[in-house]
């Protein structure tokens, strides 16, 4: 309890309304720009070296430096606040945050919901393309001649025949490459949904929190190191949705989101504490802010892991037959997640 009172003294003593508002306005601003850079770049890039023989190559690794960097943010950002969060003397000391470890469970609730959710989907997915392959599936002449469609003479069966003989073994194959292809596309897209969801939740409760905080002494710092956070993340989601090949206006409206969502945050908070006098160092804010950190660290743990990190390296057969771009990919995760494991020294 003597630690909590010497916290008490120092975050009084950093309390400038004033102050604390200007540099919220500049975050706001320096945000929105760096975001707008992280998430752009690698979409525009892939859009400019898209149909060039390095193009595969570039998105892959640009994805590996994503899935680096979102573990990291997962493991060494968002994870740790959460159970600074619930273990801030006022709430620890409370009945029954006390008695459990709540930011280990709320985590692991969200990985597993993560996981409901690319299981639906999936099984979503699947359905819908055996459906639509069925809608397309050619009926033998046997099948049509039980069914009247189709009269023929033995010649014409005959060459029928040949004809359905030479599409089913040349064709097949195509037919079969081009139905993966378009299972892994449309597994790469719900993995940036997915993925955006997890990055705007943690965005959200980020921007919400340094716009309620009074305390100058932490706000200095976060706009520095958010500035980073917000380019090196945005360069993360960025790989993915360039890699997915989504539209021009479902990619515009993804890297807007992402764009605006913590300045949006930042000026939620600030209308919150002009409204209601919340403060962000309440016992109710803190057990708020433990509890959604936790659940967003879930899911980016679960999304870097399973549908970034495994699905590259141990389901990609561009990556199992090069061994050079399996070790440039591998650098590029280890180099994503020590850059944004850095900034953790100031955020």
């Amino acid at each position: 309890m003597a630690a909590c009172g010497a916290d008490t003294a120092r975050t009084l003593a950093c309390r400038d309304g004033h102050a604390a508002a200007q540099l919220k306005l500049i975050s706001i601003a320096v945000i929105f720009i760096t975001s707008v850079v992280g998430i752009t770049s690698p979409v525009l890039l892939a859009r400019h070296f898209q149909g060039k023989p390095a193009y595969d190559r570039a998105t892959l690794i640009i994805k590996c430096f994503a899935a680096g960097v979102i573990l990291s943010t997962s493991l060494v950002h968002v994870l740790p606040d959460a159970f600074a969060a619930l273990a801030d003397c006022h709430v620890a000391s409370r009945h029954p945050w006390k008695d459990y470890p709540f930011s280990g469970l709320i985590t692991m609730i969200g990985a597993i919901a993560a996981l409901l959710v690319d299981l639906t989907a999936s099984a979503h997915m699947e359905s819908h393309s055996t459906h639509a392959h069925g809608q397309y599936e050619v009926l033998s002449v046997s099948t049509q001649e039980e069914l009247g469609t189709k009269k023929s003479s033995p010649i014409e069966l005959k060459v029928e025949s040949v004809e359905g003989a030479v599409s089913d073994s040349g064709g097949g194959d195509s037919h079969s490459h081009s139905h993966e292809e378009m299972i892994i596309r449309l597994k790469q897209r719900l993995v940036s949904q997915v993925l955006e969801i997890g990055i705007i939740f943690h965005s959200v409760i980020i921007g919400v929190t340094m716009g309620m905080s009074q305390n100058k002494c932490t706000i200095r710092p976060l706009v520095a190191a958010l500035a980073f956070h917000q380019i090196f993340e945005g360069m993360g989601l960025g790989g993915c949705i360039a890699q997915a090949g989504f539209t021009f206006g479902t990619t515009a409206y993804m890297c807007f989101m992402f764009a605006v969502t913590t300045p949006m945050g930042i000026v939620l908070g600030m209308i919150l504490f002009s409204v209601t006098g919340y403060d962000d160092s309440s016992t109710n804010a803190l057990i708020l802010e433990g509890l959604l950190g936790s659940f967003s660290s879930g899911i980016l743990i679960y999304m870097a892991l399973v549908d970034l990190i495994a699905l590259d390296f141990f389901h990609n057969k561009m990556m199992s037959s090069n061994s050079w771009l399996r070790k440039t990919s591998f650098t590029a995760l280890v180099l994503g997640s020590i850059s944004m494991s850095i900034l953790a020294l100031w955020a």
